[in-house]
């Protein structure tokens, strides 16, 4: 019985190892919508997104499907988590410092 079940693992072993070198991921066979986003890729959406109105528009474009490809969808919406997340920050600050600066100026007088 441990030798059938040695046998039976060695093929299921043998049959993996040439699935997976009968295909081999490469370049040329990934889809257009799958294509990695390469480093000055990722630079250059980061500058084209922090560009002030236009960049949000292209933004919002770009996450909500403008673009075919899922990794640049992706990446749009991560960013726009992101500034969604600095703009919620950002109205909490000015919210507790213009509570301190009312609450300053009626101590004061």
């Amino acid at each position: 019985m441990d030798n059938q079940n040695n046998q039976n693992v060695n093929q299921n072993v043998q049959n993996n190892q040439n699935v997976s070198s009968s295909f081999e991921v490469t370049r040329v066979n990934i889809p257009s919508e799958y294509e990695p986003i390469s480093m000055w890729g990722y630079f250059g959406y980061e500058l084209l997104f922090s560009i002030p109105c236009i960049g949000f528009i292209i933004l919002i474009v770009f996450a909500f499907g403008g673009n075919k490809n899922i990794n640049v969808r992706n990446f749009a919406r991560s960013y726009f988590c992101w500034f969604i997340i600095a703009i919620v920050l950002a109205l909490i600050v000015l919210l507790f410092t213009a509570i301190l600066g009312i609450g300053f100026m009626s101590y004061r007088q």
